[in-house]
């Protein structure tokens, strides 16, 4: 067996020898060899015996000595093996390997106790220790061989570093794909259910738990394709669960199929309510849980859970974030326009819960949550019928008629009362399934539903009025600037808009609060002269609606204005352009004071005179609407034309009060009709030219003068001239040629003046032309600036570049001359 494995190992046989006889050697190659002989003296150089060594297999070589071969082979092995567990690889940075004659290249290395030792050494020569003995020896061995393998230990360490960063990568990988899977699975889920609804109803609680997802772009992902789901699949009807009798009853699979599509449509629009409203608590997702919200209520008002969509969107009406708010707001005013998707039912809930929100807030509300109602519509119902008690009073008519006697009529038979019964019963069930048949509305519900939304309604006015009336212990300013009755501008407009529609037993006291807040001082009381604070504007609105409801109801009123009079003639002394507003001022000029009424002679000669004082002391708009004012009385009251007069002794003293006090609190008592309007004279002067123009009209009449001028209202003059369209400018040329065409046209109509003032001015197609001719220069030349800066950079590249390659060249000169 010992032969047999001898041969297995040797190697194939060579080829046979030649002998040198056999060689035949040309000249050619000798005279090559004998030219060149200082490359060929190498071979004398050649070590035969080495090279024997390593030529072990020789033809009829001893077997026992390729055996001892082997071994010795075997030996050097392990004793390398042996070498490599007790020392380390040098780096081969810092040393080369040594290359073999075979072709094999070995890395140098070092004994891993040699440095220690080294170490030692060097410390025990330096602090001058003795030689330690052979115990101690040995227990510094031990200690050496444990710190060796600790610092194997943190080299193994290390390399855990290197496996984190693959980890991190693969992590980064592995989510980009699941985020694509589950991105294609949402579609995929969604295109099935829209496929078709019942047999893939199922799949919304994988969409919904998708949406749990800790990926926030898959769970806007999520929500977005849930909405799009609800939104198609919800049918047209208000779902109704099967009773606890009804689910024990034998029913067909149709009706078993049908059950268990809306169970699961419920539960699963349930659960997406409850997530969106618990989203909303959370920055990241506040504005598309907001989205859903709104958009599901808008689209699908008539379906269940809408109470939980009210509450939702109607809580988000204070919130600070504008977009939500706007949103939310938006989609209440779409819902109480389009009542038809939900029969006004949910306009009714809309409006009870903005009641019980403002009453829990205490009116300290954005103005936004209030101004929904704006878009509220209420239709004329008419009184209720009432078929019944018609019949009966036709019924006992006709027999007054024919004299016959109730209490003397002998009572029918039993058949025809039966017969009568029966009747009025299909009668009843006729007119229930013609009601339930037909797509119109009933009337007595759409009664009942009109006046539970006004009462809501109104009741929150009057809460919001109470409020702005009590006194305030703390200063609280919603933020926004709007004060700290933010909701009273918002109520005042809808108590204007729906002031047709308040009980009269509710309007004495609406006037008297009303009152309170014009005035605004003493009347209202010590305690809270200090606490109320209202502006200018808010005053003059509640002005204008008590003159709103005063029309609205001028049948069954009966209440003096004149303390709303006095609060307006005192108003227009604290009135500032650009804190208040005009377009109010403007209204009330209009309502007060410019509508068919007949005003007392004292008082419409104050409002004549404190609006000409007005009109010095403020811009073109407001001076121009209050002229037409002034116009309009004059027009209206022929006696106070006497302040157009410039008598000795004023402009009438045929008046009550015989001195003008111009300090006076009461238009009544201020005694104007003792002065002139000399504030015509410097209004002709005025720098727009339709102040100027009008002011002119006013100065000509006289009370001999009966004409009918051209009349716009002061709401039309104050926005035609009103400070964002203001476009005249004062100058000295345009002045004396509105001065020439003044005496000319003495009765030039307002937007006839403002013609020929734009007329005057520069065309504003040439200063287009100017602008833009300075503004294309003015980019060319920062054109060229930037394309400067560019070439310089792209200069200073380049010349890096060359200086860079001239140093390179230099180098590689430099080395191949050493």
């Amino acid at each position: 067996m010992g032969k047999k494995k001898q041969k297995t190992v040797l190697p194939p046989e060579l080829p046979p020898e030649v002998p040198d006889e056999d060689i035949e050697v040309s000249d050619e190659d000798l005279q090559f060899i004998n030219e060149n002989l200082e490359y060929a003296g190498f071979v004398s150089k050649l070590d035969t015996h080495s090279i024997t060594k390593h030529v072990s297999r020789v033809a009829d070589a001893d077997e026992g000595a390729l055996e001892s071969l082997y071994e010795k082979r075997l030996r050097k092995k392990l004793q390398k093996k042996d070498e490599e567990e007790s020392t380390l690889e040098v780096d081969p940075v810092d040393v080369l390997p040594v290359k073999t004659l075979d072709g094999e290249l070995y890395y140098r290395r070092v004994t891993k106790e040699s440095k220690i030792y080294e170490a030692e050494s060097t410390q025990g020569e330096a602090t001058g220790v003795l030689k330690l003995t052979k115990p101690e020896k040995r227990a510094k061995q031990k200690k050496l061989r444990k710190e060796a393998k600790k610092l194997s230990k943190e080299e193994v360490q290390q390399v855990p570093a290197q496996a984190e960063v693959l980890d991190e990568v693969k992590k980064d990988i592995s989510t980009e794909e699941s985020r694509e899977m589950k991105k294609y699975k949402l579609a995929e889920l969604g295109t099935a259910i829209l496929a078709d609804p019942e047999s893939n109803i199922k799949s919304l609680k994988e969409m919904l738990e998708i949406s749990k997802d800790g990926d926030g772009v898959i769970v806007i992902l999520a929500l977005k394709s849930l909405l799009a789901v609800f939104k198609n699949i919800i049918p047209g009807y208000r779902i109704r669960l099967p009773t606890e009798k009804e689910k024990e009853m034998k029913v067909s699979k149709a009706v078993k199929k049908l059950r268990f599509y809306e169970s699961t449509l419920l539960s699963a629009l349930k659960a997406y309510i409850q997530k969106l409203v618990a989203l909303q608590q959370q920055t990241v997702y506040k504005r598309v849980a907001a989205n859903c919200l709104c958009t599901l209520l808008a689209a699908v008002p008539h379906f269940n859970f809408r109470e939980s969509l009210l509450a939702a969107v109607v809580s988000n009406l204070s919130s600070q974030d504008d977009v939500v708010r706007k949103l939310s707001c938006s989609t209440l005013k779409s819902l109480f326009i389009n009542t038809g998707k939900h029969g006004g039912e949910a306009t009714v809930e809309a409006v009870k819960l903005i009641a019980d929100f403002v009453k829990a807030h205490n009116c300290l509300l954005h103005p936004d949550s209030v101004e929904a109602f704006m878009s509220l519509s209420f239709e004329d119902l008419g009184k209720p019928e009432n078929p019944d008690a018609d019949n009966r009073a036709k019924s006992k008519k006709s027999k007054k008629r024919k004299g016959v006697d109730e209490s003397n009529q002998i009572p029918d038979n039993d058949r025809k009362k039966t017969r009568k019964e029966m009747m009025l019963k299909t009668r009843e069930e006729v007119n229930a399934d013609l009601k339930a048949a037909s797509f119109a509305q009933d009337p007595e519900e759409k009664r009942r539903m009109q006046s539970e939304t006004l009462s809501a309604l109104f009741q929150t006015f009057f809460r919001i009025l109470k409020c702005a009336v009590q006194p305030v212990t703390e200063a609280i300013v919603v933020p926004g600037g709007f004060g700290s009755h933010p909701l009273l501008a918002p109520c005042l407009n809808g108590i204007g808009k729906f002031s047709h529609l308040i009980d009269l037993d509710f309007m004495s006291d609406v006037m008297n609060l009303l009152r309170k807040l014009a005035g605004n001082s003493s009347k209202i009381g010590d305690s809270l002269k200090s606490s109320v604070q209202l502006s200018v504007s808010e005053r003059l609105r509640c002005c204008i609606v008590a003159f709103k409801v005063m029309r609205n109801n001028l049948d069954a009123l009966n209440v003096d204005l004149q303390d709303f009079y006095t609060h307006f003639y005192n108003l227009l002394l604290e009135y500032r352009p650009g804190r208040d507003e005009g377009e109010l001022v403007a209204e009330a000029f209009k309502l007060m004071l410019c509508d068919d009424r007949q005003h007392d002679m004292q008082r419409a000669a104050a409002f004549v005179k404190r609006l000409a004082t007005f009109s010095l002391c403020f811009g073109s708009a407001e001076s121009i609407a209050a002229l037409v004012t002034v116009k309009h009385i004059l027009q209206k009251n022929d006696k106070c034309r006497n302040l157009l007069e410039n008598d000795a002794g004023g402009g009438s003293v045929a008046g009550a009060i015989a001195k003008y006090q111009p300090y006076a609190m009461d238009p009544n008592r201020s005694g104007a009709l003792a002065s002139i309007l000399w504030e015509l004279k410097l209004l002709i002067k005025h720098y727009h030219p339709a102040v100027a123009t009008m002011s002119t009209n006013i100065s000509s009449m006289s009370s001999s003068n009966n004409q009918v001028y051209h009349h716009v209202s002061p709401q039309q003059a104050y926005a035609e001239l009103s400070l964002e369209k203001e476009s005249a400018v004062p100058s000295g040329d345009t002045k004396r040629a509105n001065n020439k065409k003044r005496r000319t046209n003495d009765h030039i109509p307002l937007k006839s003046a403002v013609d020929l003032a734009l007329m005057d001015q520069i065309s504003e197609n040439e200063v287009r032309q100017k602008l833009s001719q300075h503004f294309l220069l003015l980019r060319d030349i920062q054109e060229n600036e930037r394309l400067k800066f560019e070439m310089d950079q792209t200069t200073h590249c380049l010349n890096l570049y060359k200086h860079y390659k001239k140093q390179k060249t230099r180098k590689g000169r430099g080395h191949a001359k050493r």
